[in-house]
């Protein structure tokens, strides 16, 4: 049995949800469908920003080996307005650890969006620092050559009906959507890496 490590914030552990209803636990259910011999390991902290996950990472690639590791920080990092730079730096380092330390495994960057303006009032579009948070993603997958998630919150963010009352977290429903978003990346390197 290989693992899958989620290694993310409360949008990966499922906050204020059964784990059952998290989208970890949901790509295990793919995985059992599709007779795939992977066990997902959910590794989700809320609250984490980029620079916990990197205090943390030793810890967790201690105790389980990763045939793929999917990489979900930095939404905390831009509700915080910590700057591009560091969350990209602590990004980037989370990554090339992994690699050096387990060379074949698959690699997974899911990007995310500052869920609203931090800019000055009355200034319409995203301010330049969500400009800069949002494009950081696909930049970083690009440079180190990882398989990338567009976006997680792709089809919920915005959309009361998936997300909780706090309007950040998704509900179980959500969650569900989730599961899609990183499905449609992860399914097609399982194959590969079996």
């Amino acid at each position: 049995m290989k693992n899958i490590i989620f290694f993310g914030d409360s949008l990966t552990a499922g906050y204020a949800l059964p784990a059952a209803d998290s989208f970890p636990a949901r790509i295990q259910e793919k995985l059992d469908a599709a007779g795939l011999p992977y066990r997902a390991l959910n590794y989700g902290v809320s609250g984490e920003t980029s620079a916990g996950g990197r205090q943390r990472l030793a810890t967790v690639l201690a105790r389980q080996a990763p045939a793929v590791f999917v990489l979900a920080l930095g939404a905390n990092d831009g509700l915080r307005g910590i700057p591009v730079r560091d969350t990209v730096a602590n990004l980037r380092y989370i990554l090339a650890e992994v690699r050096r330390q387990f060379p074949e495994a698959q690699l997974v960057l899911a990007g995310l969006q500052v869920p609203f303006d931090l800019g000055p009032l009355g200034v319409p579009g995203l301010s330049r620092y969500a400009q800069e948070f949002n494009a950081l993603f696909g930049a970083l997958a690009a440079s180190e050559g990882v398989a990338f998630i567009p976006s997680l919150l792709a089809g919920v963010l915005g959309r009361p009906d998936l997300n909780l009352p706090d309007r950040i977290h998704p509900n179980a429903a959500g969650q569900r959507v989730l599961a899609h978003n990183v499905w449609a990346v992860l399914a097609p390197l399982l194959p590969v890496a079996v």
